[in-house]
């Protein structure tokens, strides 16, 4: 049995990867498994709200501490289950940010050797700021401030522009890309951050 192919979204928070990933899913023949880091966030918070209902604290953290403690290891929960649906021979859509050296490193050194297609998913500033504006659940600035480090990379397998192509459009896009026979080499091009 073959490892599964990780189809590895790259973009800023709000350029569309997890719209692109969700129309994958309904679009596609074979199946495939979405994984969102944003997901492993919110099924923490949940935990702790229904095991800790009344946890009340006593004392205040400055912002950015408790994120600062739970990423690393979160992110590492993430990439390791990325890695355990790889072995089990499913295919799964990285849905995330790469947003600095640790966590590219953390994600290059556990998975460099499993099949990676990489995808880079763009969209303007000015699209990302509208987009902000009107999801409502992202700090405005977010995706600038990740912009000039997610778009980096000047190697992928496959680009998509979601201000220009529909989500449905640009899955379709990627689907097509898989089943052709065209190899997914760019990660494995791409060095370590230091």
């Amino acid at each position: 049995m073959e490892r599964g192919l990780i189809i590895f979204l790259n973009g800023t928070s709000s350029s569309g990867k997890t719209s692109i990933a969700l129309e994958m899913k309904k679009q596609g023949e074979m199946p495939l498994h979405h994984l969102s880091v944003d997901q492993f966030f919110q099924n923490y918070d949940q935990f702790i709200d229904t095991t800790y209902p009344d946890m009340q604290p006593t004392r205040e953290v400055e912002p950015g501490v408790m994120s600062d403690i739970l990423f690393g290891p979160i992110g590492s929960l993430y990439f390791s289950t990325i890695k355990l649906f790889s072995e089990l021979g499913l295919n799964v859509i990285v849905d995330t940010v790469i947003s600095d050296d640790k966590f590219f490193n953390d994600f290059y050194d556990l998975l460099a050797d499993y099949p990676i297609l990489f995808v880079g998913v763009h969209c303007s500033k000015e699209e990302l700021t509208r987009r902000e504006q009107s999801r409502g659940d992202r700090e405005i600035g977010l995706a600038h401030s990740q912009f000039d480090y997610i778009y980096a990379y000047d190697e992928y397998d496959l680009e998509v522009n979601t201000e220009e192509f529909s989500s449905a459009a640009c899955a379709e896009k990627i689907l097509q890309y898989m089943q052709s026979e065209q190899k997914f080499s760019a990660f494995k091009k791409i060095n370590r951050r230091d």
